[in-house]
C-alpha cells in the first residue's frame, strides 16, 4: 500500500512554506558576493537570477499543478525521462537543500552567539537544528502553523528594516567609485550569492501533495511566493548597500544589523531588534527546508530510488525516518563550518535540478499532450528558463572549478549507487513503484 501524507495544506501556508524556505537568504549569505563584485557588478548577477526565477517558478507552478506529488521534480523527471532521471532530479534536490540546511544552522548559531556570547556557535547550530528535527516530526499541520508565525515574524523584521534604512539610503554608495569593482567575472563571482536570495524556491513542490486542493492552491502558493521574493530582495539589497559600504558589506556575517549599526551607532535599538528577529529569518528557512527535503527523500524512497525504511510514516503521519537521516548528515556539514563553500555546493545542486524539471515541462508536453493542467505556461517561460539557466551553470562553473570538481565527484558517486542499488532491489519492488506511476499517467490521462 502506497503511503499516504495528510491533505492539510491551505494557499497562504503554502505561500509561507515557500517563502519561509528562502527568506533567511534576505538575513545573511548574499552579502559575500560584494567580496568579490561592487554594486552595479552585483545587480546584474540579480537581474539575471530573478529573471530565471521569475521564469522558472510560473513554469514550475503548471508541473506541480498538473502531477501534486511530494516527490516534485523526481516524479516530474521520472515520468518524462525513466527511473534514471527521476534519481537525477531528486539527487539534485537533495545537493541543494542538504547543503542549505547546515548554512543556516551555522547562521543561526552565530546569531545567538551573538545575543549570548557565552553559548557557542557551533553548539547552537547543533541544538537547533536538532529542535526543528524533531518539530517536524510532530507532522505537517504543526509544522506548517509554525512555519506560517516565523516566517511572518521575519517579513514584519524586514519591513522594519526597511523603514529605518529607507530615508538614509545614499545612492553614491550603489553606482560610485567601485560600482562595477571585478567587472565581469565579478558578475560571475556574484552570481551564486544571488541564487541565495531564491534558493530552495521550488521546495514547496514537496509539499503539493498535502495541499487540501493542489489544482487551485499551488499556483496561488507559488505566483504569490515568487512575486514576495522579488521585492524582497531588491528593498533588502538597496537598503542595505545604500547605506554601508560595499567592501565591508562583503566581509559581515549579519549585514542587516551591521547596516543599521552604521546608520545609527553601534548597538541601537534597531540593531538589537533586528539580531533578534534575523533569528525568524534564519528558523523559517531551516524549519522549511527540512520539510522540503524530508518529503523528498520519502518519496524517492517510496519510487525504490533509496531504502525502504526512509518511506515509513508515524502516526502523525510524518515521514520520521526521512527527516530524522538526512538531518544527522546535514549535522555533520555544520561542523565543517565553511559557509561560503557549502553555498556554491547548494547552488550547483539548485542550477541542475532547475535545468532537469524544465526539460521534464517539455517533454510532458509532447510524451502527455492530454495530461489535465489546470494551469498552463506560454512554452516561452521554460525555454527563457533553460538558456538563463545554462548562463547560471557556466558563470558559476567558471568562478568556482575546484567546487565543481567536488559536485562532478558527488554525482559520479551517486550515478554509481543508482546502477549499485537497483542490482540488489529486487525487480517486484522496482515493478511495484513502476506500478504505481503508470497507474497515475492512466488516471490522469483518463481525466
Amino acid at each position: 500500500m502506497k503511503s499516504e501524507l495528510k491533505k492539510t495544506l491551505t494557499p497562504f501556508q503554502l505561500w509561507a512554506i515557500i517563502v519561509g524556505m528562502v527568506i533567511s537568504g534576505m538575513y545573511f549569505g548574499w552579502n559575500n558576493a560584494l567580496a568579490f563584485a561592487g554594486p552595479v557588478s552585483f545587480i546584474i548577477a540579480i537581474i539575471i537570477v530573478t529573471l530565471f526565477y521569475t521564469a522558472f517558478m510560473f513554469s514550475y507552478a503548471e508541473l506541480a499543478t498538473a502531477i501534486p506529488d511530494a516527490g516534485g521534480s523526481a516524479e516530474y523527471a521520472s515520468r518524462a525521462m525513466g527511473r534514471f532521471g527521476g534519481f537525477l532530479a531528486g539527487f539534485s534536490s537533495i545537493v541543494e537543500f542538504l547543503f542549505a540546511t547546515p548554512a543556516i544552522a551555522i547562521s543561526i548559531g552565530a546569531y545567538i552567539h551573538f545575543i549570548i556570547p557565552v553559548i557557542p556557535i557551533t553548539g547552537a547550530a547543533l541544538v537547533s537544528y536538532g529542535i526543528f528535527v524533531l518539530i517536524n516530526c510532530g507532522g505537517v499541520k504543526t509544522a506548517a502553523i509554525i512555519e506560517t508565525i516565523v516566517t511572518i515574524v521575519a517579513l514584519a523584521g524586514l519591513l522594519i528594516f526597511a523603514g529605518a534604512s529607507f530615508t538614509h539610503i545614499d545612492t553614491t554608495k550603489i553606482v560610485g567609485d567601485g560600482a562595477f569593482r571585478g567587472g565581469f567575472s565579478g558578475v560571475f563571482n556574484a552570481i551564486p550569492f544571488a541564487i541565495w536570495f531564491y534558493l530552495a524556491a521550488e521546495g514547496g513542490a514537496m509539499s503539493a501533495e498535502e495541499c487540501k486542493n493542489p489544482k487551485r492552491d499551488i499556483p496561488k502558493g507559488f505566483i504569490l511566493a515568487i512575486l514576495t521574493l522579488v521585492v524582497l530582495a531588491i528593498v533588502t539589497f538597496v537598503c542595505t548597500a545604500g547605506v554601508m559600504d560595499a567592501k565591508t558589506l562583503g566581509s559581515t556575517d549579519s549585514p542587516i544589523p551591521d547596516a543599521l549599526d552604521s546608520i545609527y551607532g553601534e548597538r541601537n535599538v534597531f540593531s538589537k531588534i533586528m539580531s533578534f528577529v534575523g533569528l525568524f529569518g534564519l528558523v523559517a528557512s531551516l524549519h522549511g527546508i527540512i520539510i522540503g527535503y524530508s518529503r523528498q527523500i520519502f518519496a524517492m524512497s517510496r519510487s525504490r530510488y533509496l531504502p525502504k525504511f526512509l518511506s515509513k510514516i508515524n502516526s502523525k503521519a510524518a515521514p520520521v525516518m526521512a527527516t530524522v537521516v538526512p538531518s544527522l548528515i546535514g549535522m555533520l556539514f555544520v561542523l565543517l563550518n565553511s559557509t561560503a563553500i557549502i553555498i556554491v555546493i547548494s547552488s550547483f545542486g539548485a542550477i541542475i535540478l532547475h535545468a532537469i524539471s524544465m526539460i521534464a515541462l517539455l517533454m510532458l508536453r509532447k510524451k502527455e499532450p492530454n495530461l489535465e493542467r489546470p494551469y498552463k505556461v506560454s512554452i516561452s517561460l521554460p525555454i527563457i528558463s533553460i538558456l538563463l539557466d545554462i548562463v547560471l551553470f557556466i558563470t558559476v562553473g567558471y568562478a568556482n572549478i575546484s567546487t565543481v570538481t567536488f559536485v562532478v565527484v558527488a554525482y559520479i558517486i551517486a550515478i554509481a549507487y543508482y546502477f549499485i542499488y537497483s542490482r540488489f532491489t529486487t525487480r517486484g519492488e522496482i515493478s511495484m513503484a513502476d506500478e504505481a506511476l503508470d497507474n497515475d499517467i492512466k488516471k490522469d490521462k483518463a481525466i
